[in-house]
């Protein structure tokens, strides 16, 4: 058994979430933040028989797409933040970060 641990934007949740209960899987949902863009992410904890974890991961590359955003960095800590003048960035945002664990042992109650 394995644990697949999969970091996502959260506009990219719903329907990743939705793609994989059609097909059988289950999913942990938790609320987590991005350490770069300070924003909201979804990450997903998944247990997946041996066997089943390619068709997973299938799915999570097909509903989870980069895309490019415009984002205003925030002012740098510490620093005079009159002196900051911020403009737009274009940055690649959405994806997934993932992780496959060996499950040693599983149980449910």
């Amino acid at each position: 058994m394995k644990l697949i641990v999969a970091v996502i934007q959260d506009k990219d949740q719903a329907r990743l979430l939705d793609a994989l209960t059609e097909a059988g899987f289950r999913a942990t949902k938790l609320a987590s933040t991005g350490g770069f863009l300070r924003e909201g992410n979804t990450t997903l904890l998944i247990g997946v028989e041996d066997d089943r974890v390619d068709h997973a991961l299938q799915i999570i590359r097909r509903t989870c797409k980069a895309r490019e955003q415009l984002v205003t960095p925030l002012s740098p800590m510490g620093g005079p933040a009159d002196a900051y003048i911020p403009f737009p960035v274009e940055v690649i945002v959405g994806g997934a970060t993932v992780f496959v664990l060996n499950v040693e042992r599983f149980e449910k109650f």
